[in-house]
């Protein structure tokens, strides 16, 4: 049976059990009061009319069981129909006010996710010579978007991708995000390399950002039988060769993440590495290497690598978010994006 049914069929489940017990125990001891849990539990899962019913319902019970119990015509009895009547008046305006704030959430959620594809658009499939796969899963249940951020862009410099985490949670990293991916699909078609893009970047967040607010980022750029990575405090992709070696792109030098230039310290400087046709690239996001099992184990990204084989990047991607939710063994505690891109 499925849940909505079971909770639409509980307010009814709830009065015939007090029915029952009250028939069973005799006349001694008195269990009617109970039957104002029926509307209690329709005002939380049912519509107002539905409410009403229930009411109706545990009036009906309560007379032939007062009856039962020679109480139809005391005092006691009226104090108990009495409080059916007014528990189920008030469930109503419960279920009323209820399904008025349901209403409005889900408009709420249409916004937010129209606002979703603006910001956090599908990626191509195919851009350049490359084929793309995507898996972005909030730490939030009833959210879609967080603070993680991607975007890849073919451009006539050729096809430049990002990937980044903004530090924190809630609207205002969503915000930040909206900022930081604005200025990359813009200074993706106009600087001639990754360290004018990463300049732009931060020279965006620079006018934004205040205090110590900042953004993890990778920036990488294809060529014919390489790719260049930009490394903004992130961490470093994997690049698994045709062959199923895997190579961790390190950065020669740590480099700060966006928005903290005003330290001071030098930039990133870009990384170039072949990348040959079959040769594969995944980009992600720390909640996906910082995501623990029950005993507090991190998910071993490097050791599951094998499950990118696939010929579908999109399967093959699939399988891999599979198996790290498996590894949590629940709801992820942060935001985590993968960015899957083949030669």
């Amino acid at each position: 049976m499925r849940p909505q049914a079971v909770l639409g069929a509980l307010p009814f489940t709830v009065m015939l059990a007090v029915a029952i017990a009250d028939v069973m125990a005799g006349p001694t001891l008195g269990f009617l009061p109970l039957l104002t849990l029926g509307p209690t539990f329709g005002a939380a899962v049912g519509s107002v009319r539905r409410t009403a019913v229930t009411g109706l319902v545990a009036l009906a019970l309560c007379l032939p069981l007062a009856a039962y119990n020679d109480l139809l015509f005391t005092r006691q009895n009226n104090v108990t129909l009495a409080t059916i009547v007014g528990v189920t008046c008030a469930a109503t305006v419960v279920s009323h006010l209820r399904l008025k704030r349901e209403r409005e959430l889900a408009n709420l959620r249409l916004v937010a996710e129209a606002a979703q594809r603006v910001l956090l658009r599908p990626v191509p499939r195919r851009a350049g010579p490359l084929r793309v796969a995507l898996s972005y899963t909030s730490a939030a249940a009833e959210a879609q978007i967080g603070g993680d951020l991607y975007e890849v862009v073919t451009t006539p410099k050729g096809v430049r991708l990002l990937i980044g985490d903004v530090q924190g949670k809630g609207l205002a990293s969503v915000e930040t995000a909206a900022w930081v991916l604005g200025a990359f699909r813009e200074a993706a078609y106009e600087e001639d390399d990754l360290t004018g893009v990463g300049e732009r970047l931060e020279a965006s967040l620079a006018r934004h950002l205040s205090g110590e607010t900042f953004v993890t980022a990778v920036i990488a750029e294809a060529y014919d039988s390489e790719i260049s990575i930009l490394n903004c405090g992130h961490p470093p992709p994997l690049v698994i060769r045709h062959d199923g070696r895997a190579v961790l792109l390190e950065p020669e030098e740590d480099s700060l993440p966006l928005g903290l230039a005003a330290l001071g310290l030098p930039g990133p400087k870009p990384l170039r590495v072949p990348f040959a046709e079959g040769d594969q690239m995944l980009l992600y996001t720390d909640g996906v290497i910082e995501a623990r099992d029950g005993n507090g184990t991190f998910y071993p990204l490097t050791d599951r690598l094998v499950l990118l084989g696939h010929a579908d990047p999109q399967r093959a991607l699939d399988d891999l978010r599979a198996d790290l939710i498996d590894h949590v063994g629940g709801p992820l505690p942060d935001d985590a994006a993968m960015l899957l891109v083949r030669r």
